[in-house]
């Protein structure tokens, strides 16, 4: 499976403009460029919590993707939002835990200008 052509082409997430720039050996890292119809403020830019779930949520995905090679559905994922994202957004997962059918990653979401952890998430997606 072509990771990087698998997420460039996940509608959804192409809507909000992730962009998932590494993949590899259970390690995953994405961006997401900040916008106006992303914010939840109308008086300052500030993300959407679903727009810091949705890159927690690709971002993991996307690092077990690389370790068992097929699409990895969802199963549960728990977000603690810890800062306002302000401007740009990056993330970078981790894989826990690659079973046979649940695979866990570790998600951290950061502020792209100054390195603030925005969330940290932890993801439960099926393997198998």
């Amino acid at each position: 499976m072509d990771i990087e052509e698998f997420f460039e082409t996940m509608p959804f997430a192409d809507l909000l403009g992730v962009d998932v720039t590494e993949a590899e050996d259970g390690h995953a890292e994405g961006r997401l460029e900040m916008r106006e119809d992303l914010s939840w403020n109308a008086d300052q830019l500030m993300a959407h919590g679903g727009v810091t779930f949705t890159l927690a949520d690709t971002v993991g995905g996307a690092a077990l993707v690389s370790l068992v090679d097929q699409p990895v559905p969802t199963i549960d994922m728990r977000i603690d939002y810890l800062s306002a994202g302000t401007g740009d957004l990056y993330a970078e997962a981790d894989v826990v835990r690659c079973g046979k059918n649940v695979g866990t990653v570790d998600v951290d979401v950061y502020a792209a200008d100054d390195d603030t952890l925005i969330a940290d998430a932890r993801g439960v997606y099926k393997t198998g």
